[in-house]
């Protein structure tokens, strides 16, 4: 039988009738004894073939133009009567069957140029399958040589359609082109040679093993005999070709990585000269018969009568087989016996198949009324008993047979149905009923006698066209569900550039549902390809309406094809240019994750988001990143996958996006914890590991402590606590008790802290709000009244986790407010999810253990004892503000109350109890109780004690409302300056500064201007060195964010006594100290809006005088003085058009580049401290 050649597609209706007709050249009779030409004429026919009208039609001319018919040359050569010329298409066939290749090229050239293409020359010519052999030998004698001839295929050569035969023109420069054609030849040639050498190639390969190995092997059956590298790139084609044929696209790719050095495309690469064998599943249903000759047995498609056979096609006797073994003869039998075991059980259950079918069309035919007879006539064969069938001789062919299932039922003794099992009885009903309203339909034909030529022509008038494409959609319409989606299929990647931008979501519907019904895989591909790029930058309504389309998709085609049509899409979308397309990448891996195989979801996806995390510039994308890994986390069941989780979790915490880090709060975390809950490992191995890694940037952080890094591991820490009081819970002693009804109290609305996101609310992770409010009652009953005992998971927290927190609490520098915010908001929200009661009996005895308030915990000299550690103000502000009764408050003055008298009294560093202000003054609802602790201080008897006192209202009155620091802190104040020492005096100086700085009630700037007063020009404090240089401290950071009044008349003008009085000063020690204090006021202040009398009276006066102290004293500060003082007084004399200003800036004033960059030159060679120069840039708030 010729082979068929898939692009032998005939230009006319009577090329396509003619072609199955052609005998005259590649077919005879089978009765016909010797193959090959009549030995006379070898341009005529045989003599038994068809008359040559059956090649060409009737109104083809001759090569030389004459309008004489072939039929007529062909009858009267037939007839034996005068000689005529013989057809085209008869030469051409003889020169193909004789092999004159080349001959026939030039043949076709001439034809094309004369304008009139052959046929048959065409498809020999513009198939490459026809210009390779299986050996360099001629072809043997009994094979067939022509267009269907044996010839293989070669890869990656040139086609002679693929010659520009355009070249062949009389523009005179046939001498190159036919120099290329010889060339192109000559490759031909060397294409022969190297299949030669493949074929000796094959034959050595085959013959590689010894025959005494052979025969080893032979004897000894259970030994296999090694796979060759023939064999392997065999298999490896084959098993590629599997994958790809059965739609498991990624385990294609990844076989074909994984045999880089292997084509998959082409056979022939496989490596030697060797017939294709047939597919997988051929092998494996064939895998048991018995072996025969290659040359038994021939792939076909279709099967054929003798009768129907090609008049040439030789029937061959088959080759005896060599004799068999007995066992290899009993082996066959069983096999045999076998798959005739299996075909009369399929045999046995397609009848049953179609029994039940009759029955149920039996039974819907009777409750349907009797039909027509024109629907007897076509729904019931001969017999009415028959059911509804559609075979082609009842029912015309519709829609050119696109768009009919083919189900037919056999009339022979089995009644063997080729029925799928998803048709039901109801679908072939319908299917016969459309059938039957299609032949009811007739129209009546007018009595008239005109011509169907004439009618043609008339009709043709009435502009329809259907030979576009659109033309020929819109002629016929779809009958049947899946002709409806072949042609969606067709039409829809037509529609959707053509829909606008903003409109495109309104055809998700119409892809997804095209997608999921149509049968052929690439049309499927191709679909939601266009669904992923449907829209160029899809917003997030639009990204929305995707991914619900995606998840409804996944739903109904199930996790295979999810894995093989879906996922493709997102791997080819991950590194796109556009930010939102990668968006809906990350987007649909968290929302498919559900609905894919466990193993993809645990590899694939995973690997694909861990690349996006690490590699994306977006935010938004690595932020749906994270969120998808979280939901990864939740259907994730691969224990070895923990690992790299725990990196994922780390890595995304550590992103420099704010919004990615509170996702992997809000969704990662609480996932991963609650995988981890199902393993067993959340307090085992997950908290562990990140205390460890706390500790470790401790021991590494002595000399500067990785903040950001400690904030990292602490805020992964503070996300667990749900999820760890949930495993405290479910195993507990009590959990089996814990039983919801409604009798049991609703939980308090204050009783947990405020969830980040819904999935670390402690009754979502229980189950619901009754089972914890049960669970909740247990607890605290446990708690209070049987204790811990057996109590694995809660002993860990108490024996474990609290030591190791309280001693890492130690350690961090107390002088970081950031470690100390950090740690107090864990421990409080780690009391508050626990419980007052575990608080009280579980935490704050441990604390209490550790911080023993008395002199002996405070080592004064070095300064490290327990009391001036971190742990003071993280337990003050993290344990004892949990609960706010008030003996939790009582508790919480008594402790700061012990604290400020105990480091006072021994001259210990304040940092901790500073900390611990600074801490809860950020919340006015501790300022009373801050100023009753303070109160304590100012009326104790120890000068230490009040001394500590003062210098803490500096820390609280930032915040603080004014009616409360005129009521309780100025009083204060005013009292502990009222006393006889002079260091409590001193102390307050900073306090009175910074009501300076925050008030603006008159009345009390007024009681504090006084106050300062006293202090700088009562005659007791002339003298006082440390005195003044607090007040100039205070000044000098104050100064710019007080009110412009008070700091023109009474910082500025104070600042001036104080400079002229420097300049008196004996002591070398003492004036240096206030001139640096003094220039630092002065840098500070020059950023002010200061008055032109005041800059005259005041400022500039005073920076005289401290540039005299600065010329004896400091140099480098006498250079810059220099500079600020020669350009005020170029800005006073200039003052003539900004008078009506009323007030300039120094810091304006200095606009000269040269100033400016000597200027700050100067100031960046100082080596002094530059703490007042802090507020230069600070506005008044």
């Amino acid at each position: 039988m010729a082979s068929v050649n898939p692009f032998d597609v005939s230009d006319s209706e009577e090329e396509a009738e003619r072609r199955p007709n052609e005998t005259v050249d590649t077919e005879r009779s089978p009765s016909e004894g010797a193959p090959g030409p009549p030995q006379g004429n070898p341009f005529s026919p045989p003599a038994d073939a068809e008359p040559p009208t059956l090649l060409l039609s009737s109104n083809r001319t001759s090569p030389s133009g004459e309008g004489m018919s072939v039929s007529a040359a062909a009858t009267s050569t037939m007839a034996g009567g005068v000689e005529t010329r013989v057809s085209v298409d008869v030469i051409a066939a003889q020169l193909l069957r004789d092999q004159y290749i080349l001959t026939a090229l030039e043949f076709h050239t001439e034809l094309l140029e004369a304008g009139r293409e052959l046929p048959r020359l065409r498809d020999y010519f513009s198939n490459p399958g026809n210009f390779e052999r299986q050996s360099g030998t001629p072809p043997a004698k009994d094979q067939v040589l022509g267009p269907g001839g044996p010839l293989n295929r070669a890869g990656s050569i040139s086609t002679l359609d693929s010659l520009d035969f355009a070249r062949y023109s009389d523009d005179g420069n046939r001498e190159s082109d036919e120099r290329v054609a010889v060339l192109e030849f000559e490759l031909r040639k060397a294409k022969e040679t190297i299949q030669a050498l493949r074929a000796n190639l094959t034959q050595a390969a085959e013959s590689e093993v010894a025959s005494q190995e052979r025969k080893n092997f032979k004897s000894s059956p259970e030994i296999q005999e090694p796979i060759r590298p023939l064999e392997k790139r065999a298999l490896n084609f084959l098993v590629n070709e599997y994958l790809l044929k059965n739609e498991y696209k990624l385990s294609s790719i990844t076989f074909s990585d994984e045999n880089d050095d292997q084509d998959f495309e082409l056979w022939d690469d496989v490596g030697l000269n060797i017939p294709k064998p047939p597919d997988l599943l051929q092998l494996y249903r064939n895998g048991g018969s018995t072996l025969s000759s290659p040359r038994d047995k021939v792939d076909v498609s279709v099967g054929v009568a003798f009768g129907d056979l090609p008049g040439n096609c030789v029937v061959r006797e088959p080759q005896k087989k060599p004799d068999l073994s007995q066992q290899q003869q009993s082996e066959v039998v069983q096999e045999l016996e076998y798959q005739l075991n299996l075909l009369n059980s399929e045999k046995q259950s397609l009848a049953e198949q179609i029994k039940k079918l009759q029955s149920e069309i039996q039974i819907l035919k009777k409750s349907v009324s009797s039909p027509p007879p024109a629907t007897l006539e076509l729904c019931s064969s001969s017999s009415s008993s028959k059911p509804c069938s559609t075979n082609p001789p009842s029912v015309p062919s519709l829609d050119n047979g696109q768009y009919l299932d083919i189900r037919g039922v056999s009339e022979a003794g089995n009644d063997l149905v080729s029925t799928s099992t998803q048709n039901t009885s109801q679908s072939q009903q319908q299917t016969c009923n459309r059938a039957t309203s299609q032949q009811r339909v007739q129209f009546d034909q007018p009595n008239r006698k005109l011509s169907p030529a004439f009618q043609q022509a008339l009709l043709s008038f009435c502009r329809m066209c259907s030979e576009s494409r659109l033309g020929a959609e819109v002629s016929r319409i779809a009958d049947s569900e899946e002709s409806v989606m072949l042609m969606l299929g067709r039409c829809l990647p037509h529609i959707v550039p053509n829909v606008l931008l903003a409109k495109r979501e309104e055809l998700i519907p119409l892809i997804l549902c095209t997608a999921c019904l149509h049968p052929e895989p690439k049309e499927r591909d191709q679909l939601l390809h266009i669904l992923f790029n449907l829209i160029k930058r899809p917003d997030d309504e639009q990204r929305q309406m995707i991914l619900t389309g995606c998840v409804a998709f996944a739903r109904h085609v199930g996790p295979t094809r999810v894995e093989a049509e879906l996922l493709p899409q997102c791997w080819e979308q991950i590194n796109h240019k556009y930010p939102e397309r990668r968006l809906l990448v990350a987007e649909a891996c968290g929302a498919l994750a559900p609905y894919l195989p466990k193993e993809i979801r645990s590899s694939l996806v995973l690997s694909m988001l861990q690349q996006m995390l690490a590699e994306d510039k977006a935010d938004m994308v690595r932020e749906a990143v994270v969120k998808s890994l979280g939901i990864i986390m939740g259907y994730i069941d691969d224990s070895d996958k923990y690992a790299q989780g725990f990196e994922l979790m780390l890595l995304s915490l550590g992103d420099p996006s704010e919004r990615v880090v509170n996702a992997v709060h809000q969704v990662f975390i609480p996932a991963f914890a609650a995988w981890t809950t199902e393993l067993g490992t959340l307090h085992t191995a997950l908290i562990p590991s990140l205390l460890a890694r706390i500790e470790k940037l401790l021991t590494q952080g002595e000399h500067g402590l990785d903040e950001h890094k400690l904030h990292v591991f602490l805020s992964a820490l503070q996300s667990l606590i749900p999820p760890l009081f949930a495993v405290v819970l479910q195993n507990a002693p009590f959990t089996s008790r814990a039983k919801p009804h409604e009798d049991i109290p609703a939980i308090e609305v204050t009783r947990f802290p405020r969830p980040a996101s819904p999935l670390q609310d402690m009754a979502i992770i229980i189950g619901n709000r009754e089972l914890l409010s049960s669970l909740l009652l247990l607890y605290d009953h446990q708690l209070e009244h049987e204790g811990t005992t057996g109590w694995e998971s809660l002993l860990w927290v108490v024996n474990q986790l609290l030591p190791q927190l309280i001693d890492i609490v130690g350690r961090i520098n107390v002088t970081s407010s950031t470690c100390v915010h950090e740690f107090s908001r864990f421990f409080w929200r780690f009391c508050r999810t626990f419980g007052k009661i575990f608080t009280n009996t579980k935490v704050k005895p441990q604390f209490q253990e550790i911080l023993r308030l008395s002199e002996e915990n405070v080592d004064a000299s070095a300064g490290n004892g327990i009391l001036t550690k971190a742990t003071v103000p993280i337990y003050a502000t993290g344990v004892l503000t949990c609960y706010n009764q008030e003996e939790d408050r009582k508790l919480l003055v008594g402790f700061l109350e012990d604290v400020m008298t105990t480091l006072s009294l021994s001259h210990a560093p304040l940092d901790s109890l500073k900390a611990s202000f600074v801490e809860l003054g950020a919340n006015p609802v501790y300022h009373e109780l801050l100023l009753t602790v303070l109160w304590y201080g100012v009326v104790h008897t120890s000068a230490l004690v009040r001394c500590t006192a003062a210098r803490m209202f500096e820390l609280v009155l930032r915040g603080m409302s004014e009616a409360l620091v005129d009521r309780r802190a100025a009083p204060a104040l005013i009292t502990l300056c009222s006393g006889p020492e002079l260091s409590v005096r001193i102390a307050t100086i900073p306090a009175f500064g910074t009501i300076m700085e925050t008030v603006t009630q008159k009345e009390l700037l007024e009681r504090v201007k006084m106050q300062l007063a006293s202090f700088l020009e009562d005659p007791q404090y002339q003298d006082q060195h440390s005195l003044h240089m607090e007040i100039i401290r205070t000044f000098g950071r104050v100064g710019p964010n007080a009110e412009p009044r008070f700091r023109d008349d009474f910082v500025l003008p104070h600042l001036h006594k104080l400079a002229l009085a420097n300049n008196s000063q004996s002591v070398e020690s003492k004036r240096i100290d206030i001139a640096i204090h003094l220039f630092e006021a002065y840098s500070a202040l020059s950023c002010c809006f200061i008055s032109e009398e005041v800059i005259v009276n005041h400022f500039l006066p005073g920076l005289r005088c401290l540039h005299a102290d600065m010329e004896q004293l400091s140099p480098e500060h006498e250079v810059i003085l220099g500079s600020m003082i020669k350009e005020c007084e170029i800005k006073v004399e200039n003052r003539g058009i900004s008078d009506a200003q009323g007030s300039i800036s120094i810091a304006s004033s200095l606009v000269g580049e040269d100033a400016k960059t000597k200027f700050l030159s100067k100031m960046g060679q100082l080596t002094t401290s530059g703490a007042m120069l802090a507020n230069v840039f600070q506005r008044k708030k």
